[in-house]
């Protein structure tokens, strides 16, 4: 805020000058525009997903998924079945209800493992069916009821 004397010598009288220096708040809008302006784009970022259909096509029901389990002992099961890593293609090709093999791939077939389970033991399930060709592979962390 400034202030005016009135008159060369006199000092009795003093006006204010209330004129607002509007320079530093044009200043902060512009410098905050530019970086709203800059940062909008990185805000837009896209995943991409793919998601079930919400339901599924007609005439079609709906295959029961196929869980293999790994127990901390190391045993391997399909849903109650016991198998081995060496029988595990062709026991999840079974129990989808195809036993020749062909097209059991593309089906999904859901991996769980006890807390306790060592991680060479999961990658070696995981990576025997990526071998195989199940692709089509989810994990779960909790049991399904």
């Amino acid at each position: 805020m400034g202030a005016k004397l009135s008159g060369p010598g006199n000092g009795k009288t003093i006006e204010q000058n209330a004129d607002i220096n509007v320079t530093p708040f044009v200043d902060i809008m512009l410098v905050l525009l530019i970086i709203f302006m800059v940062a909008a784009p990185l805000a837009t970022v896209s995943i991409k997903l793919d998601l079930p259909p919400a339901t599924p096509p007609t005439g079609e029901e709906p295959k029961e998924p196929v869980y293999i389990t790994i127990q901390e002992t190391g045993s391997i099961f399909i849903a109650d079945q016991q198998t081995t890593i060496e029988t595990l293609a062709t026991d999840v090709c079974a129990a989808l209800g195809n036993p020749t093999g062909r097209g059991c791939q593309e089906e999904r077939v859901f991996v769980r493992a006890q807390p306790e389970v060592k991680y060479v033991a999961f990658m070696e399930v995981m990576n025997d069916l990526q071998t195989n060709g199940f692709f089509k592979v989810g994990l779960l962390n909790e049991d399904i009821e």
